[in-house]
């Protein structure tokens, strides 16, 4: 499975963006697919997930109310919606899918670069 993440930005705060994820696989098939970001100096955290059904989305008290996470089965996209954005999320943006196990992230795509000033 390759993963691609794009939509990325210089953005300031209160602004929005839309990040894309193409996958080469059908992501209907896949157990999860989930954002993940890594700020500078920091550890890799996880912002949302979908389940194969689409449903359920999770998403980490940091970005509640602000991004939500979609998907378009036909196009095999995934993508992340970020609204009222705020410097903390500056950030690279990875997109992942778990193939084999649930929440077991395997395949894991280049991130894109979102900055958000203030």
């Amino acid at each position: 499975v390759q993963l691609q993440a794009f939509g990325g930005g210089l953005v300031q705060a209160g602004g929005s963006l839309r990040l894309s994820c193409a996958a080469s696989g059908r992501t209907a098939s896949f157990w999860h697919m989930g954002w993940f970001r890594q700020a500078p100096g920091k550890e890799r955290e996880f912002v949302a997930q979908l389940t194969r059904s689409g449903g359920a989305a999770a998403l980490s008290e940091s970005v509640k109310g602000r991004f939500t996470i979609s998907r378009d089965i036909a196009k095999n996209m995934v993508y992340l919606q970020m609204n009222s954005l705020e410097p903390a999320d500056t950030a690279v943006y990875t997109c992942a899918a778990a193939t084999m196990r649930p929440n077991e992230y395997d395949s894991w795509g280049q991130g894109t670069q979102v900055t958000v000033s203030s």
